[in-house]
């Protein structure tokens, strides 16, 4: 993660997700991260209805063009990144995987805008809607409603492999020529 807002939120997450794949939604306190609130978002986890956004802050709707309250995520990214930010909400959402993705705009003095995207999934719980958070960060200071966002780069952010502590490495040491896997499917 480049943008600062976007790793004070990933880290804020984190901490709230302990030793969990992702925090329950009522463990994000709005409180906690008042300063990024106007660029945090809540979206709905349903692709019939076009992953609607549950919450934009202040700052998100005026890059986006006004109140986006149950409007379309993708519809905000140009046609040729809709299929492809689809799928990066479907994975983050099912998989529990939070995502990076770096964006471009056209600003409206047309030239590039540079976005910082990132998306945290929450814990599901049965009988509750599937949804995510994320901030969508500038890298310079925008005036105006951006054009169609398009994805340039992305990637998921896995967790850290826990150390190997010295009595794991002497009972590796024991089991020579033998590899363990753990976690895999």
């Amino acid at each position: 993660m480049k943008h600062p807002s976007n790793r004070d939120f990933f880290a804020y997450w984190d901490t709230q997700r302990g030793f969990a794949r992702a925090p329950d939604r009522s463990e994000i306190e709005p409180s906690a991260v008042r300063e990024l609130l106007g660029d945090i978002f809540v979206l709905s986890c349903d692709p019939d209805a076009g992953f609607p956004f549950r919450m934009a802050g202040t700052r998100l709707c005026a890059l986006l063009g006004g109140d986006m309250k149950d409007k379309s995520f993708p519809a905000q990214f140009a046609a040729h990144s809709r299929r492809e930010i689809e799928e990066i909400v479907a994975v983050v959402s099912e998989e529990m995987l939070p995502a990076v993705v770096g964006v471009t705009a056209p600003s409206p003095d047309q030239s590039r805008a540079h976005l910082e995207l990132l998306m945290l999934p929450f814990n599901t719980r049965a009988h509750e809607p599937i949804s995510l958070t994320g901030l969508l960060a500038p890298f310079e200071q925008l005036h105006g409603t951006l054009g169609p966002l398009e994805i340039v780069s992305w990637r998921y952010v896995h967790r850290p492999p826990e150390p190997i502590v010295p009595r794991t490495l002497r009972k590796l040491a024991l089991a020579r020529g033998l590899m363990v896997y753990e976690g895999l499917r």
